[in-house]
């Protein structure tokens, strides 16, 4: 995770001179609550970013006192406050609510699982994703829930999404890489990795197979914007896996691109 004064984001801001500092800081600690360290004290949150341990005090409280944490006097937690930021992104920004319809519709006809996603950094965040089927055999892969974020190097919405940076873009993201095995057909050697992204802004698709979660395979295309440009990812998830990688990618490429090309007309 990066601490404070390596954030990825400050480059965005011109000079740092109009950057908000406390407002910086108070988002790092919110964003140092994971998976992973679901609790943290003044201590942990300092390790986790780069502030000083009274400093991470100081916002721990401030944060709780505001109604984004909750405590027991020693750690804190996130509290649901902080979904109201997700909520209001959910509702009212425009491609969440443009692929929703679309996203529906394949539920309807589609027992596999369908998504959005966009990019942040080297992560995947879903956005939008197909609701219950009928039938009572579709599976939900794990952590395919709004707003979970993925590792792009291992998704194929996220091989996606990085194929459609700019060059120097992705040769930025690519430095900060430190890709990291999941299964054991994770792929984890940088160069093989971007060579998979190139390819898949060659073939305008993406397959993965199983290097995200085992006994899942994955293809995603892009959703582009009137520009052209690539600005989120459509996918679908087989699993537990019912076809060959040849057939899945036959049947559901062409209904991707539908989909993908129904969304873009909404936006």
């Amino acid at each position: 995770m990066p601490s404070v004064d390596t954030h990825p984001d400050f480059a965005s801001v011109d000079g740092h001179r109009d950057r908000i500092d406390g407002a910086v800081k108070a988002f790092a600690v919110l964003e140092s609550f994971d998976f992973e360290r679901q609790r943290l004290n003044a201590t942990l949150t300092s390790e986790r970013t780069g502030l000083t341990r009274a400093a991470a005090r100081r916002y721990l409280l401030t944060l709780a006192h505001l109604g984004y944490l909750e405590s027991d006097g020693t750690y804190y937690w996130l509290a649901p406050k902080v979904l109201k930021i997700a909520g209001s992104y959910l509702s009212s920004a425009r491609l969440p609510r443009a692929a929703q319809p679309t996203l529906n519709h394949l539920a309807q006809n589609n027992v596999e699982s369908f998504s959005v996603a966009v990019l942040d950094h080297l992560e995947a965040v879903i956005v939008a994703r197909s609701g219950e089927h009928r039938s009572a055999s579709r599976i939900m892969p794990m952590g395919i829930q709004l707003g979970a974020r993925l590792p792009a190097f291992a998704t194929s919405t996220g091989r996606m999404l990085l194929a459609g940076l700019q060059s120097a873009q992705l040769s930025s993201r690519m430095q900060d890489l430190e890709p990291y095995t999941l299964t054991p057909r994770t792929c984890i050697q940088l160069d093989a990795i971007e060579q998979s992204i190139h390819q898949a802004a060659q073939q305008g698709y993406c397959l993965v197979h199983q290097e995200h979660e085992l006994n899942l395979q994955a293809l995603a295309v892009p959703i582009r914007g009137a520009q052209g440009k690539t600005v989120a990812a459509l996918n679908v998830v087989q699993t537990p896996l019912r076809q060959s990688v040849k057939s899945f990618e036959d049947l559901y490429l062409p209904i991707l691109l539908d989909a993908s090309n129904a969304i873009r007309s909404l936006l």
